[in-house]
């Protein structure tokens, strides 16, 4: 559009000349504000047209065209000015786009981010176009007229996408009359920061520190104000690898660095060479992708892309697929033929490319808890033959292939193929003996499953002597047994062949030599040359090779105390260590190991030792003998001597404690000989004292055993020898008076023998018919005398025959009977004259306290040995006991010596002699 800006003048009292001159003057300037390149008077006739605005979530976005001919006049950079308007900011927000000469005519756009949200306030763009100093007109357009406008209160955007680590500024519109928090609550965000930018809205910038893990975050500026914000990361996948299976088609496959967590509101979106992926794999760690591709051969780019509302991220590989070839797995797995110890076994590819490739498998036998990986090679293999199987067992069987040139990756397993091989005779067994006292056991190992071959029925022992060999052997067949006993003459030297059998045949016989005797005498020490190491449960050994072991070594072991049964382990004649475990081994235990050289005959013996797999504390009371004795200050503990087998641990030594009673110090004295059997502890004093004796052992000290002693002074010690001596006499003299009271009368008929009665004589001058006088002395005290008989005298039914006339005896119920005696001469001694010589009759009664003594008629005297001529006398103690039968006294008078009348006898006393 061309103008000519009028020019309004005033003439007053000019003249034409004048007139004339400020004419030119107004044309000049008309025609200076023309050009040929339609600006008019500075306005630039190019300028935007078609404007459009559009927004999404903070960004503005404006596009434009130009339409105007006098545009295409432009032959340099046209530039255009953008302005972005927003309410209380004084200084607008600006921008520039540059436009080359031949984009004129095309679509321009133009976006901005906004730092708010678009609700929280009204927005609008100013545009314009410049060149060479001159600009058009703005243009103006207009966006979201902002909530605070619209009287809407609360926290905006809602529902935003944020990630997670960035800042965002809510804003927070409130109502009218309400008053905003200066602290406001954010539960699960960083730190906080808010300023006024209008009236009712306020402006509340967040760290967005915490990943949304597919649910919302709350912000709050009241507590009647808030929004949900999802915070998560852009794509951050990685590992991008690109390969083939049927050489038709691509898959790719790469790693999920770091999950979005924001995929329910923004999940990633993958392309591969541009073509979406749709098997995304959102719930794994690694995704795949696969596209059909043309086959071609050489390297080229496999492309990936990423993609969600928060960023994009592209991936690259580099490779030729030929070379990168993932076969499928084998199919149609199958055993075709089977045998003992072979079986042909095939497969089938799905892929037909295959069978032009050059491929590697892999067999994967199983037996038991046994694998075996064997390979095979060829060009489309499909098929194999396994040998060196065992007979009559089961396998399992597996494969996997790859191409052999350019090993990309195995395939997948197939699927696996079971079968069982036919049956064949036993290996041989392996043999090994013992000697246990005068007898041989003869030991084999029971073969396993993979030895057997089949069913064991039995086995067949054949002993024969070295030197006897055109004689017929001894057979002996066992059953369900490892081992046969034998009674061999150890004076000999035997040769043993065990074989075993089943229903295919009999096993290679194993061959053993007994010798005559044993090699060598038991060695517990180690000798050199040879080497034994606990490990883990077990033993590892080593020893110095030997010249005699043509056929190797056998290692063998037991527990040296009580009954067992070997176990042994063979070594090859190359070796000279060997790793030696057995089931049955048990910590605590001492072992006896011996290694042995393998030769054409009899083994020999290198070494032996004794050892434990691990040594264990020996329990308390070890020192079940534990005495004490004292020497002087010093005492000495002692032990009877500790068999050292019977330990569960290696005794290096001994240890006694001891201490006073009430006190905590303590002393120890020690020894490094486990063959001592005693320890002293010295410069003890008058106390009680607690001993304590240990055994030192690898694992520490143990067998604890405690004693007591107490200590007296040296002069209380005589106490108790004296008492020992007390207790022996009385036990002496008590043991002596019981056997004299239980033997007494034996004793006294040996040593004190009874004294016969006295038997009275009369003179041979008077008449063996008369009785005489006896004379006694006055000074003698008179006795009362029961009766006096004497056998001349005939005696008729208890009267007395005198002179021819009986006389009644003077025991009569009436008077005589139970009374004592009067001091008067009896009746029958009245006969009796004095004219006997007073000496002869002391000489006769010499006894001064003579009693005649009375007995009943239960007890009858018997006359000792004294009594003469059926001479009796019967009496009684002092006082006069009871007669029931008349007594008697005889007297005979033929000698003149009187002392022949009165033998020893204890049953009277004589009349005493006159002093």
């Amino acid at each position: 559009m061309k103008t000519c800006w009028p020019v309004h003048l005033t003439f007053e009292g000019k003249t034409d000349h004048m007139m004339i001159t400020w004419l030119l003057l107004v044309s000049l300037v008309c025609k200076s504000t023309q050009d040929g390149n339609g600006q008019e008077n500075g306005v630039l006739q190019c300028e935007p047209e078609n404007l459009t605005l559009s927004s999404s979530g903070q960004m503005i976005m404006l596009t434009w065209t130009e339409n105007d001919p006098s545009c295409s006049a432009v032959h340099d950079v046209l530039v255009y000015e953008l302005v972005v308007l927003k309410p209380d900011f004084p200084i607008p927000l600006t921008g520039e786009v540059s436009v080359m000469p031949d984009q004129i005519g095309s679509s321009h756009s133009w976006s901005w981010m906004s730092p708010f949200a678009l609700e929280c306030f009204s927005h609008s763009v100013r545009i314009r176009s410049r060149y060479n100093k001159q600009t058009s007109p703005w243009k103006q357009e207009h966006i979201h007229p902002g909530m605070e406008n619209l009287k809407k209160p609360g926290v905006y955007p809602k529902d935003g996408l944020f990630e997670v680590g960035s800042n965002f500024t809510f804003c927070c519109i409130l109502q009218a009359g309400e008053s905003f928090n200066s602290t406001p609550s954010i539960k699960g965000l960083g730190s906080s920061e808010s300023r006024q930018i209008s009236n009712q809205t306020y402006a509340l910038t967040v760290h967005l520190t915490e990943v949304s893990k597919n649910t919302c975050t709350n912000v709050y500026c009241t507590l009647n104000h808030g929004a949900c914000a999802y915070i998560g990361y852009p794509p951050q996948d990685k590992d991008l690898q690109c390969e083939t299976q049927d050489l038709q088609s691509v898959e790719c496959y790469w790693t999920v660095g770091r999950h979005s967590a924001v995929s329910f509101k923004s999940p990633t979106v993958y392309h591969l060479l541009g073509r979406q992926c749709r098997d995304r794999g959102d719930r794994s760690e690694i995704r795949r992708c696969k596209i059909e591709v043309e086959k071609h051969s050489g390297e080229r780019n496999w492309t990936l892309t990423a993609e969600n509302k928060l960023g994009k991220v592209e991936l690259l590989d580099r490779a030729d697929l030929i070379k990168r070839v993932h076969m499928f797995a084998p199919k149609a797995m199958m055993a075709s033929t089977i045998n003992a110890r072979n079986v042909t076994l095939e497969w089938e590819w799905t892929v037909q490319h295959y069978s032009t490739l050059n491929i590697r498998c892999q067999v994967n036998i199983s037996h038991g808890e046994t694998h075996t990986i064997r390979e095979y090679f060829g060009v489309g293999l499909k098929f194999t033959i396994l040998n060196n199987l065992i007979p009559y067992w089961n396998y399992n069987l597996t494969v996997r292939c790859a191409t052999t040139h350019h090993l990309w990756k195995w395939s997948d397993w197939s699927t696996t193929v079971n079968f069982h091989t036919r049956g064949d005779v036993p290996d041989a067994l392996d043999v090994w003996w013992q000697a246990v006292g005068d007898k041989i056991i003869i030991l084999w190992k029971m073969p396993l499953a993979n030895q057997s071959h089949g069913i064991i029925k039995d086995y067949r022992v054949t002993c024969e002597k070295s030197g006897s060999r055109g004689k017929e052997p001894q057979h002996t067949t066992v059953y369900n047994n490892d081992s046969l006993t034998l009674s061999l003459d150890r004076n000999e030297e035997y040769i043993v062949t065990v074989t075993a059998r089943n229903e295919n045949g009999t096993s290679s016989p194993s061959t053993i030599t007994i010798p005559s005797c044993s090699p060598v005498t038991e060695r517990t020490e180690r000798a050199n040359g040879f080497w034994i190491v606990r490990s883990g449960g077990s033993f590892n050994l080593s020893w110095s090779p030997s010249p005699a072991a043509s056929c190797g070594y056998i290692v063998d072991w037991c527990p040296t105390v009580g009954h067992c049964k070997v176990e042994w382990l063979k070594v090859a004649s190359n070796q000279t260590s060997a790793r030696i475990f057995s089931k049955n081994f048990t910590d605590g235990v001492r072992y006896l190991i011996s290694v042995y050289a393998c030769t054409q005959g009899a083994p020999v013996l290198l070494n032996r030792l004794e050892d434990y797999v691990r040594e264990t504390r020996i329990k308390d009371g070890l020192f079940k003998s534990l005495k004490w004795k004292r020497q002087n200050s010093d005492v000495e503990v002692y032990w009877d001597h500790i068999n050292q087998r019977e330990q569960s641990a290696f005794i290096q030594g001994y240890v006694l404690y001891w201490s006073e009673k009430d006190s905590n110090e303590n002393f120890t004295v020690s020894t490094v000989n486990p063959e001592d059997t005693s320890l002293t502890a010295t410069n003890l004093h008058i106390s009680n004292y607690k001993f304590k004796v240990v055994a030192q052992t690898a694992v520490g000290e143990c067998g604890t055993t405690y004693i007591t002693a107490t200590l007296n002074p040296l002069t209380d010690n005589m106490v108790k020898p004296v008492l020992i001596s007390l207790v022996v006499v009385f036990g002496v003299l008590s043991l002596i008076t019981i056997l004299c009271y239980k033997h007494w009368t034996c004793i006294k008929q040996k040593v004190y023998p009874p004294v016969p009665e006295p038997v009275l004589k009369w003179p041979t001058s008077l008449d063996a018919n008369k009785c005489h006088p006896l004379h006694v002395d006055h000074e003698a005290e008179v006795l009362d005398v029961s009766e006096v008989h004497y056998n001349s005298v005939p005696v008729v039914e208890g009267y007395v025959i005198e002179d021819g006339k009986p006389h009644a005896s003077t025991q009569t119920p009436g008077g005589y009977y139970n009374q004592p005696l009067k001091k008067s001469t009896p009746p029958l001694l009245t006969s009796l004259t004095t004219d006997t010589p007073a000496s002869s009759f002391r000489s006769v009664f010499s006894n001064p306290s003579y009693n005649l003594l009375m007995q009943t008629g239960e007890q009858q005297y018997s006359p000792g040995p004294c009594l003469q001529e059926g001479t009796s006398l019967e009496g009684s103690s002092s006082e006069y006991q009871p007669q029931s039968d008349t007594q008697t006294l005889n007297f005979f008078d033929t000698t003149n010596e009187p002392e022949s009348f009165m033998p020893c006898v204890s049953n009277y006393v004589l009349l005493p002699k006159s002093t």
